[in-house]
C-alpha cells in the first residue's frame, strides 16, 4: 500500500471567476442564476466557461486526432509525485526565457536527479500577475505573448533522459507565448502525460517531495478540464 506523508495542504488553483485571464479566442467564463435563497430555499447557479479555463489540464485528443480525451485518464495516473525547478529571477529580468538542459542539470546537481514518473512544476513567478490580465499574457503590438516556458530540448531530455510524468506551470502555457506550434505540449502529450498550466503558490512548495492530487472534471471526450489541484506538502 502507499503511503503519503504530508503536514501541509496548499491550493494551486485559482479561483475561477468571470474576470480571469483567458486565452485570446477562449469563451468567458459566465454564471447564470438558477435558484435564489429567498425565492426557492437554496441558491444555485449555472456556469459556463472553456475546458482550457482558469487552473486546467490538457488532454491528449486537443493536439493529437486520435488521442485520449480528459476522461480516459486513470484515477492513479492523477495522484503524482512532484518537483519544483524555480526560474523568477531570470524570468522576472526576461520575459521570454525558457527553461534548459543546462537549468535542470543545475537544479539536479542541488537537489539530486529527477525521480522517473515525477511531475516538473515550473515556478516562474508569473502567478503574481494574475489579477492584471494585460500583464499576465502580455501581447506586444502585434498580439504574440510573452511568457516563460520550457523550452523543446528541456522537455525532451525531461520526457526521454528522466521519464517525467508531465509538467506544469504558472503561466497561461507551458510553452512559452511566442512558441506558436505548441511544443512541449505535444511531447508531453504524445505520452498521455500531464500538462497543467496556470497553477498557483508554486512559491509555497519545496523543490522535492510534494505529492500532487488532480481532480478533474470527467468530460465526455474533453480537450482538457478546469482542475483543483491540492499540493500535499511533507
Amino acid at each position: 500500500m502507499n503511503t503519503i506523508t504530508f503536514s501541509r495542504v496548499i491550493h494551486l488553483s485559482h479561483v475561477i471567476d468571470t474576470n480571469i485571464p483567458q486565452w485570446p479566442g477562449d469563451p468567458p467564463v459566465e454564471f447564470t442564476p438558477v435558484a435564489e435563497l429567498q425565492d426557492d430555499g437554496y441558491y444555485l447557479r449555472c456556469f459556463s466557461l472553456g475546458e482550457h479555463s482558469g487552473t486546467h489540464i490538457n488532454a491528449p485528443n486537443s493536439f493529437y486526432q486520435a488521442g485520449v480525451g480528459i476522461d480516459q485518464y486513470s484515477a492513479q495516473s492523477l495522484i503524482l509525485p512532484a518537483v519544483v525547478i524555480d526560474i523568477c529571477a531570470v524570468a522576472a529580468i526576461n520575459p521570454d526565457y525558457v527553461l534548459t538542459v543546462a537549468d535542470v542539470l543545475a537544479w539536479e546537481g542541488e537537489h539530486g536527479e529527477i525521480p522517473v514518473a515525477n511531475m516538473v512544476l515550473l515556478h516562474t513567478g508569473w502567478q503574481a500577475k494574475w489579477f492584471d490580465k494585460t500583464a499576465f499574457l502580455n501581447q506586444d503590438l502585434q498580439g504574440i505573448m510573452h511568457f516563460p516556458g520550457f523550452s523543446r530540448d528541456a522537455t525532451e531530455f525531461l520526457v526521454n533522459k528522466r521519464q517525467i510524468a508531465g509538467v506544469g506551470i504558472d503561466t497561461h502555457g507551458v510553452d512559452s507565448g511566442q512558441d506558436h506550434s505548441f511544443t512541449t505540449n505535444r511531447l508531453v502529450l504524445a505520452q498521455q502525460g500531464i500538462v497543467l498550466e496556470n497553477l498557483t503558490n508554486l512559491e509555497q512548495l519545496p523543490p522535492t517531495g510534494t505529492t500532487l492530487a488532480i481532480g478533474v472534471m470527467r468530460l465526455r471526450r474533453g480537450s482538457g478540464s478546469p482542475v483543483g489541484v491540492l499540493a500535499l506538502v511533507p
